[in-house]
């Protein structure tokens, strides 16, 4: 049921991606403050995450679940019919409270659900259900922005509806665990792994790094750079951004299985440092040239290696759980939106002030630091 969640809010997050940047730009701004819409939904779910957490130990992870998404279904419908750059701004920035709130609530049931041998195929599993929304969003989101910059916020507004709805009416029913001890399910209050705990462990302090890394490439570059490189530097149809968003996707999805047995089998570690250097390697080659096949092999690069980073990162904060751990999990999901905000701005400016090809090559460097820390953090995975 999680995963059937994110594929309905993942198809229309497909849809709208190519449309952001482009529709910002509409209203006469730079590529810097395109990238600014992408980042005020970043920094609000930052700003809100601990919040988020706070609500999901108070009232249960299937409740915030279904009320975050309902936030970023009406948020998103409004920003459609945004009449200046300032409306588009706000709304999409609340749409990030609700954002916050349903991603730490679905990690949150995830690693209830699932116990330290089965967690990286679980969490891949969980990414599956994000990318086969992926899939059929990115094309169609394509064409549709090619039609009208404001039709794909509609789209997402309905998918996401359908997402909020498979939440409540199928989640109900889902029985709890404390992952300390798989075999015993309940719905009883569990005990609570505290922030300073899970921070005093060098392998969640790697997870965070690492997940600030894809925060940085898959959630802020990728989305507010790439449409505007395939356009501006690339010279292409937004169609062509679509294309790359999907070989990106058609990618990850197929090595999801692989990469899950990987970090359950060989380990958390070294899926975290492999999918770190595939994915900056595919980064650097996008700095190199702007030649169509060259950037759709890049896209497909990027894909192979948020494979194993979208994976591990994950299974590691689970492995480090014991009972709820709302805030453990949301300063976790505050790397990533740390590293959307200030990617596409860092990016933009970059983008402005120098070139895209300057743009693309500090986002490698991130992600090969990221890779450099995940290489020095001791495994958690469990052998029996």
């Amino acid at each position: 049921m999680l995963a059937a969640v994110a594929a309905a809010v993942a198809i229309g997050f497909g849809v709208v991606a190519p449309a952001i940047p482009e529709f910002a730009r509409s209203f006469g701004v730079g590529k810097t403050a395109a990238g600014a819409v992408i980042s005020a939904f970043a920094l609000m779910r930052f700003i809100s995450a601990l919040a988020g957490g706070r609500l999901v130990d108070a009232f249960g992870e299937r409740v915030i679940l279904s009320t975050g998404i309902g936030i970023v279904a009406v948020s998103t419908g409004l920003a459609g019919l945004s009449q200046s750059y300032e409306q588009l701004l706000i709304l999409r920035g609340v749409g990030g409270i609700g954002s916050a709130m349903f991603t730490i609530a679905a990690a949150a049931l995830l690693f209830r659900v699932v116990g330290a041998s089965s967690r990286g195929r679980a969490s891949g599993l969980f990414q599956a259900g994000f990318l086969i929304g992926g899939l059929l969003g990115p094309v169609a989101g394509g064409f549709l922005t090619d039609y009208s910059l404001r039709l794909p916020f509609y789209v997402y507004a309905v998918s996401l509806i359908a997402a909020g709805s498979i939440g409540a009416l199928f989640l109900t029913s889902a029985k709890l665990r404390d992952p300390a001890s798989p075999e015993e399910a309940t719905d009883e209050p569990v005990a609570t792994t505290s922030l300073r705990e899970a921070w005093a462990h060098p392998a969640y302090r790697a997870a965070v790094a690492v997940n600030f890394s894809v925060g940085w490439a898959f959630f802020g570059i990728r989305i507010s750079l790439i449409p505007l490189f395939v356009n501006e530097a690339m010279d292409q149809r937004a169609v062509w951004t679509g294309v790359g968003f999907l070989c990106a996707s058609v990618a990850q999805a197929s090595l999801l299985v692989v990469a899950g047995r990987f970090v359950d089998r060989v380990g958390r570690r070294p899926a975290m440092v492999l999918g770190s250097l595939v994915a900056g390697s595919g980064l650097a080659v996008l700095a190199l040239t702007t030649a169509l096949p060259v950037f759709l092999v890049a896209m497909t690069a990027s894909g192979v290696g948020g494979a194993f980073v979208g994976t591990a990162p994950g299974a590691v904060v689970g492995d480090i759980m014991r009972g709820r751990g709302g805030k453990v999990v949301a300063v976790f999901q505050m790397s990533s939106d740390a590293g959307a905000i200030t990617g596409p701005l860092a990016a933009g400016w970059l983008a402005d002030q120098v070139s895209f090809a300057a743009a693309f090559a500090a986002c490698a460097a991130v992600v090969f630091v990221a890779a450099a820390v995940a290489f020095r953090m001791p495994e958690t995975l469990s052998t029996r």
